[in-house]
């Protein structure tokens, strides 16, 4: 409950700030764009995040990459469109990070469902030969 609280009021004191550092006016028209720009993502929600899911089917993404891009899609829509400049500037980083996520973070290298290991890869296969260097030969043992 103190978080919520202590939200609101971070919100209303960057709001404040920010309608004195632009203007009424271009607080108000921020606030109402945002919120419409909300909304349009938030309608393609579904297509972003079908478009992560087929990044999973084509081994370009990991399942936790893929949920961390459509939840920070989703989320950062959801707080554009709730009015307050604050809300606004979180949203505006979870589609940042969404951007980057999806364009430009290395993702780990997906192996091949068919592919399939027997035994470990850094293993060296050796042959061990045992002999006796006794001047008797015949009591050599031969593998």
């Amino acid at each position: 409950m103190i978080y919520i609280l202590i939200f609101f009021i971070i919100e209303i004191l960057v709001s404040i700030k920010f309608g004195i550092a632009i203007g009424f006016g271009w607080s108000v028209l921020w606030v109402v764009a945002t919120s419409v720009i909300g909304i349009v993502l938030l309608k393609l929600s579904p297509y972003a995040v079908m478009s992560s899911f087929e990044r999973i089917a084509n081994q370009k993404f990991d399942i936790l990459s893929a949920q961390n891009a459509a939840l920070s899609y989703i989320l950062g829509a959801i707080l554009l469109i709730i009015p307050g400049v604050f809300t606004d500037f979180l949203g505006i980083f979870l589609l940042l990070y969404t951007l980057y996520l999806n364009y430009f973070a290395k993702m780990p290298d997906v192996k091949p469902k068919n592919e399939e290991f027997k035994g470990d890869s850094d293993v060296i296969d050796v042959e061990i030969i045992e002999y006796d260097n006794s001047i008797d030969s015949s009591t050599k043992r031969k593998f």
